[in-house]
């Protein structure tokens, strides 16, 4: 039995004895999606490794023009290969980043299949939708890093002083690039995560709506600290895509809770005062039976 069959509320289906579903079938399970995604990533890696030449120069494209200037200004500037080991590690590190990313679709799908045997129906939609919207959020975001690049290099090493060469380790600077990539996609699932919380219950419209200038505040903070160039243009070109997808998970977040008060029965004690007293329901008129409890004396 796998996890695939569940019940109509989405719990792992019952054995023939009546039991949930066993935690060795639970470890099959888990063991057939990792088997899966890591066959996946292997087949990406592969592929990246054979053509590994063309994926450098993407990744090396966005330093040549400043190799290039700082060389006609008459200054040294190259990437350099600082161990024996290096060039074997490099291509180690962006053929499996490169397998990541073009199995991205198939890992995300077996850990969605593993986990939504517990999930209700309904939170399954959720969750399609939300895997659905992430990954090309994370992929415009790792497309605007990439092409920012360039600038925040370009400051970096501006402050080069004259008569100073940059032998730049290769090794520094592809954390720099994978650093810069995965800031940028990460922010741009920051939406999709106040709308999870949005959705599950945790986190309203109104709330978010009330907050607007710590938002404001704290996207710019964030994106001041995630650049690693620091500088206030990337900085910007990095809060303003967030602000503007967070204002749409804003809209998003405010449907959903306007739909969800039109189908609750519950009264909504959202719009009343904390200190005013709570409104009691008296009848209009209440009988003189109903006030006498008291024995009269014929019934003593």
């Amino acid at each position: 039995m796998t996890t695939s069959e569940t019940t109509e509320r989405g719990a792992p289906a019952p054995d023939d004895d009546g039991g949930r579903m066993p935690l060795a079938a639970h470890l099959r399970e888990l063991r057939s999606r990792l088997v899966k995604a890591f066959l996946a990533v292997g087949v990406g890696f592969t592929v990246a490794w054979i053509y590994f030449q063309p994926l450098f120069d993407i990744v090396q494209r966005p330093l040549k023009p400043l190799i290039v200037q700082a060389q006609a200004e008459g200054r040294d500037a190259t990437l350099v290969i600082g161990d024996i080991t290096g060039a074997f590690m490099l291509q180690v590190k962006i053929s499996l980043l490169v397998g990541m990313i073009v199995a991205s679709p198939v890992w995300i799908y077996q850990l969605w299949r593993f986990v939504t045997p517990g999930l209700h129906k309904h939170e399954r939609r959720w969750s399609i939708g939300f895997i659905a919207v992430s990954i090309p959020l994370f992929l415009t975001g790792v497309t605007v890093g990439y092409f920012l690049m360039p600038k925040g290099l370009g400051l970096l090493l501006g402050f080069t002083p004259e008569g100073v060469a940059n032998f730049l380790s290769v090794d520094k600077y592809l954390s720099f690039f994978i650093r810069t990539i995965l800031v940028f996609g990460i922010s741009f699932l920051v939406p999709v995560f106040i709308v999870a919380l949005n959705f599950a219950g945790i986190l309203t419209a109104g709330l978010l709506a009330r907050s607007w200038r710590w938002i404001i505040f704290s996207t710019f903070v964030f994106a001041a600290v995630a650049t690693p160039s620091g500088d206030h243009w990337t900085m910007t070109l990095l809060a303003m895509p967030m602000l503007v997808l967070i204002g749409i998970a804003l809209l998003v977040c405010w449907a959903n809770d306007r739909r969800r008060a039109r189908s609750s029965t519950d009264p909504n004690y959202d719009d009343l005062d904390d200190d005013a007293a709570s409104p009691i329901d008296r009848p209009d008129s209440i009988e003189a039976s109903d006030l006498d409890d008291d024995p009269t004396p014929d019934d003593r």
